[in-house]
This record gives C-alpha cells, sequence and structure tokens, in this order.
C-alpha cells in the first residue's frame, strides 16, 4: 500500500512495516505546519492500524531532518500570542503521539538533523544512523530553545549531555550521536538498509500485543516508584498470562511450534 501526501511519503509492505518518508529535499526535510500535520495525520492512523506492525522513519535526499522551517518561524513572528502558542503545540502533540506509538518506531537517519530533526530521532526507539552524518541542538545560535523537543531528548541523552549540546548548539558527529545514546548504532551509508532490515526482521519476531504493552509499561516504571512498580507490575503479568497471546506464545513454546505472528 503506498499513500502519498504533500509532505510525507507513507509505504506499507505485506508483512506490515510501514515507512514513513520525509518529503521535503529541497528544504531537507525542514518541519513546517503542513509537515507536522500531515505526519501527525499519518502516525494516528498508523497507531490504530492493526495491518502496521512496524514503522519506519527516515528522510528523502541528503539529509534527515533540518529541524524547523525558517519561513513557518517567520510567518509564526506575526501571530499573535495564542496563536504562537497552538502553532508550537501542534509540534508538542506530534512529538507525544509518535513517542506514545503503540509499536516499535525505528529511525532510518539517512543524514544530518538538527534541532526539531534531533527531537524526532529521541522519539524513535531503535535508531540506525548513517556513519558522517552531522547533529545538533542548534536553537540557542538563533536565540531560541528547543522547547517542545527537550522532554524527549533530555529523557534520551541525559540531563548531561543535554546541557553539553543545548547549551552550544554545537554541531557533532554520528561517532558522538552514539556514545550519548541519541543513535542506537552507525553504519556506513550503504550499509543503512541493510542494517534497518535486520532490526525489523528481530522485531517481526514479537508479539503486537505485547509490543504495545511493553511500552506502556516502560512508560509507566520510568516514571513511578519502586512501590508503586511492585505492585503495576505484578498485575501486568498477571494480566499478560490471560491474553491470547500470552497463552499462545506459552503454549508455542511447550509444543516447539512458531507463533503465527513470527515472520521470517
Amino acid at each position: 500500500m503506498t499513500q502519498t501526501y504533500n509532505t510525507i511519503l507513507v509505504e506499507t509492505d505485506d508483512r506490515g512495516v510501514a515507512t514513513i518518508t520525509l518529503n521535503r529535499a529541497d528544504k531537507h526535510n525542514a518541519l513546517n505546519g503542513d509537515l507536522i500535520a500531515e505526519l501527525y495525520d499519518a502516525a494516528e492512523k498508523m497507531a490504530t492500524d492493526e495491518a502496521v506492525r512496524i514503522i519506519i522513519l527516515t528522510g528523502n535526499g541528503k539529509s534527515f531532518c533540518a529541524g524547523g522551517d525558517f519561513n513557518w518561524f517567520s510567518s509564526n513572528v506575526e501571530k499573535t500570542r495564542a496563536e504562537r502558542v497552538e502553532q508550537s503545540a501542534t509540534l508538542a502533540r506530534l512529538l507525544r503521539r509518535l513517542d506514545t506509538m503503540p509499536k516499535p518506531l525505528i529511525g532510518r537517519i539517512n543524514g544530518p538533523a538538527y534541532g526539531g530533526g534531533v527531537g524526532m530521532i529521541s522519539v524513535c526507539d531503535y535508531t540506525i544512523g548513517a556513519e558522517g552524518a552531522r547533529f545538533g541542538l542548534t536553537e540557542v545560535k538563533l536565540g531560541l530553545l528547543p522547547a517542545n523537543i527537550s522532554p524527549y531528548v533530555v529523557a534520551r541523552i541525559g540531563k548531561v549531555h543535554s546541557r553539553e549540546t543545548m547549551l552550544s548548539g554545537a554541531l557533532f558527529d554520528s561517532a558522538r550521536a552514539e556514545r550519548i545514546g541519541l543513535l542506537t548504532e552507525v553504519v556506513a551509508p550503504d550499509d543503512l538498509d541493510t542494517a534497518v532490515e535486520r532490526v525489523v526482521h528481530d522485531h517481526l519476531q514479537a508479539a503486537p500485543g505485547a509490543v504495545a504493552d511493553t511500552k506502556a509499561l516502560i512508560a509507566y516504571v520510568a516514571s513511578h516508584d519502586l512501590e508503586t512498580n511492585m505492585i503495576y507490575t505484578a498485575d501486568r503479568l498477571a494480566d499478560a498470562w490471560e491474553t491470547e497471546e500470552g497463552i499462545k506464545g506459552i503454549n508455542s513454546f511447550l509444543n516447539k511450534d512458531i507463533p503465527s505472528w513470527r515472520v521470517k
């Protein structure tokens, strides 16, 4: 299945692997109002589409995402404060939608990413970057703040690395991006698709319902204390034993057969 928007391209194969490509190559896939709205729409539909099991996020052309489009920034300056807050909130809602996607979100980071592009990387579950790509949280160089992306970037790379990168706005390479946790792994550009396919294959071995519940589990555990988590996790495992997937998975293991959700 292929679905085309004005600023993104969406393709889904027969395994249920959907690829969302930021499709403003002439603007280095910079974020503007249209791209944010279309990406949110696609993500919202995929979140509830049972035919979609995995989502790959990538960019068209040489860049992954250059951050915010300056023409979009400029147009917002002329608006009222209420209108500016609403425009800013559209990006916040998009990042939240991607971060809470109940399916694996794999970042195929094909090139440089700055500002909001780093935010987009930060909400992915697994990120594979092309060697030689450059990254930067460059907002302070423009007199701006990495505001909407900060909850996700700080959660991804931690407070120390956030200060190191956000306060100067200096660019850094793919090796450092991997070292601080922004990228899961770095490969040669020609090996990018092979690496993504390897990770996709691994994720296709997991039960979709269990994956969604595990993402919710991680989010909950990360934001609660140990005593609360002990109660919560005991309930969740008890629930999992009663699900159709849980029963099938246990029986498949005991019977030495392959559960239906695994793709070779």
